[in-house]
């Protein structure tokens, strides 16, 4: 590092005598400063790429110093070093475009990462975003320590994906990792909160979210009406970060009215939360009620091949008979292709249901396909390739033509996914379930720190395969391993995506409603 000239101003600039030398020693060329005052004058001479700025001096105070700074110098970064953490201080700072924001005691390692951040080629679009979330850093931890509702979890989840996008395009892999560490500990803690409150969830007297089997009912039926057709797109496997990734590209043809998360029933699994959905039903009373629709883990055929029936059985007993609807399960490009260029013919529907099966394949494929695997290494890439899918999709083809005709628009998903990065050790018998972040069966053997259990299933509305079966949740970005054939076995499944489990990845999920613009 040749040739970068720091001002540092601070009026007891001799106690940082230790950190000039050490940053000389790495061939910065520091001026210092002892005064607001001093430093202006300093500036209108003499050509700076960096300013670090005491806010607390007599005389100019570091802010009334930052204001004159950027009047000499708009781009110039500076990076204000104050011992209070007073919150209008921090607001004032941020909206003058600080690059950076210390807290004293600053040790010589923090302002060298401030000025390796602040001086690389992506300054210009980091210095707001960094500062920012340092800022909110505080208080997200802060929040973890108390969140303690769905609905604090669910804002808590969306505030950690807002800046995960937003840091996503700055190259600043400190901050990244201190992101992914605030998101393990919320998988932990919210595992905890699942733990405690879910089974209560089924109680009716107990305040609980919009979930699977209730979503149809409380969410879904208030927007139909006989005035204007409804699109009902369920896009299986959705994240809430994969949303946010194509929601630009939607507000093109609608503007969105309501945006809503809720909760996937546990197993976050197609065939449970899926059919829970149509069905309007949990598991157990599905295979109660249906049981010529209904099959369980171990039984034979595919387990979501009757979702049309679950959903007229759903509207009889809502007396919505008058509902005219159609359903359409897409699970191909051709299919897909087939809906768009016949769309027209949907018009005179009250709802258009359409089940868009992609991001379930393409997860999956990640898991099966190397190419796939190299394109969708982590959750941005995750989100972009989703992106890429979508933009050429006839998913938006079908979109577009649906705003030209004038339809009501929901978007929504029945459960999420996780970048599964750890094994857990399970041992279960040969009719155990073979989901990775979920297992049912007798005798199952199990890590008791990495999963919930549920030893009775019909407390949490699931049905018993046998009369000694048990369900076994993974938290966090965990995965059940078996004991035999282990390496091979955690070598191929680590850092796949996978569902079923515990995490606010799947079981927090978007529900959106958009008129056409």
């Amino acid at each position: 590092m040749n040739n970068i000239n720091i001002l540092w101003v601070d009026d007891e600039i001799d106690l940082l005598k230790p950190h000039i030398l050490f940053l000389e020693k790495k061939n910065y060329n520091v001026t210092t400063c002892k005064s607001g005052t001093e430093a202006i004058e300093a500036l209108e001479s003499s050509t700076f790429d960096i300013v670090f700025l005491d806010e607390n001096m007599p005389g100019l105070t570091g802010l009334e110093t930052l204001n004159e700074i950027k009047a000499i110098n708009n781009a110039l970064p500076v990076v204000m070093i104050t011992k209070s953490e007073e919150e209008y201080i921090m607001e004032e700072a941020i909206g003058n475009k600080i690059a950076d924001y210390l807290i004293k005691p600053v040790n010589p390692n923090q302002i060298l990462l401030s000025l390796k951040k602040n001086l690389d080629h992506s300054r210009l679009v980091s210095e707001k975003t960094t500062s920012n979330y340092q800022q909110e850093f505080r208080k997200i931890a802060m929040d973890l320590t108390m969140v303690n509702s769905y609905e604090e979890w669910a804002n808590l989840y969306q505030k950690l994906i807002y800046w995960e996008l937003q840091l996503e395009d700055i190259e600043d892999i400190g901050m990244f990792e201190i992101l992914e560490s605030q998101k393990n500990e919320a998988n932990i803690q919210f595992g905890k909160f699942i733990d405690k409150n879910y089974p209560n969830w089924f109680d009716g007297n107990v305040d609980s979210p919009v979930m699977s089997h209730t979503l149809f009912r409380e969410k879904i039926v208030p927007e139909i009406s006989k005035e204007q057709p409804t699109l009902l797109i369920v896009v299986d496997n959705l994240r809430y970060d994969q949303w946010k990734a194509f929601e630009p590209v939607l507000n093109n043809y609608y503007k969105k009215e309501q945006e809503s998360p809720y909760y996937s029933i546990l197993p976050s699994a197609t065939q449970y939360a899926r059919n829970a959905i149509f069905s309007g039903l949990m598991p157990a009373d599905m295979e109660k009620l249906h049981p010529d629709l209904w099959k369980n883990d171990t039984d034979e055929g595919g387990k979501n091949l009757h979702e049309n029936d679950f959903l007229k059985a759903q509207l009889k007993r809502l007396g919505l008979t008058n509902i005219k609807h159609e359903y359409h399960k897409i699970t191909s490009l051709k299919s897909g292709k087939k809906l768009a260029d016949n769309f027209k013919s949907q018009k005179d529907n009250d709802l258009t249901v359409v089940v868009y099966n992609f991001v379930d394949m393409l997860s999956h494929s990640k898991t099966e396909m190397d190419v796939v695997k190299e394109l969708a290494a982590n959750d941005k890439a995750y989100r972009s390739l989703t992106l890429s899918w979508f933009k050429n999709s006839p998913l938006l083809e079908i979109i577009q033509q649906a705003q030209q005709l004038g339809f009501k628009l929901i978007i929504t998903t029945d459960h999420g996914t996780i970048n599964v990065k750890n094994p857990s050790k399970v041992i279960g018998d040969k009719d155990t379930s073979l989901n990775l972040r979920y297992k049912t069966g007798r005798s199952l053997t199990y890590e008791d720190k990495d999963v919930l259990v549920a030893k009775n299933p019909k407390t949490i509305h699931l049905p018993s395969i046998t009369m000694s079966s048990s369900f076994i949740f993974a938290k966090s970005d965990l995965f059940f391993a078996y004991p035999n054939n282990y390496n091979h076995y955690v070598s191929y499944y680590r850092n796949t995506y996978q569902h079923g489990g515990v995490s606010l990845e799947e079981m927090i999920i978007p529900f959106i409603t958009m008129s056409p613009k």
